[in-house]
């Protein structure tokens, strides 16, 4: 059994209270199709941890769930008191990747087959990859399609502004939030 989001919407009143996590493909030309892995904070809107790979495997989407933990200091806490919300891809009940949810004090959520919806964020977040980054480029391999993505993510953390965030980027609107 594994434990499914409730039909209601699930409100963050924090930052690292609520991830949601999913892959996608890319087309990188030479190099085919390859999975962009990404985790989004719920809360502030800030991408905190992606991998791209040749392999859509486990251990590439725990790897990116571990960059996320790194990049917000929680990887050594022993309870993290996170939730991670992912579809019913095989990837994320995977062994390799459970075990890692399990060991850093992570709650994994699925959400109901067939609704992605109640993983809006992080799918709203590669809609706006793709029509902002991915169509508006021909990559040649996966190296170039790599360095296309890097440079996007820094700017959609560091300066694409949400109006769900009072028209600040997600690093401005974390700041504000831990100030406050």
């Amino acid at each position: 059994m594994r434990p499914r989001v409730q039909g209601r919407r699930h409100l963050t009143f924090r930052s690292d209270q609520l991830w949601a996590i999913d892959t996608t493909s890319i087309f990188c030309g030479k190099d085919g199709w390859c999975h962009l892995t990404a985790v989004i904070d719920c809360f502030d809107r800030e991408i905190v941890g992606w991998r791209l790979s040749s392999s859509g495997k486990a251990k590439v989407a725990s790897a990116a769930l571990e960059d996320g933990l790194r990049a917000r200091g929680l990887i050594w806490k022993p309870k993290v008191h996170l939730t991670l919300r992912s579809d019913n891809g095989l990837v994320f009940g995977a062994r390799e990747f459970v075990g890692v949810a399990q060991r850093h004090g992570i709650e994994q959520q699925y959400i109901t087959p067939y609704s992605p919806e109640q993983n809006g964020m992080i799918e709203r977040f590669f809609r706006s990859l793709k029509e902002e980054c991915i169509w508006l480029n021909r990559f040649r391999s996966k190296d170039a399609a790599f360095q296309a993505i890097a440079d996007w993510m820094d700017f959609y953390n560091g300066m694409r502004m949400h109006s769900a965030l009072g028209y600040k980027s997600p690093r401005q609107y974390r700041e504000q939030t831990l100030v406050a």
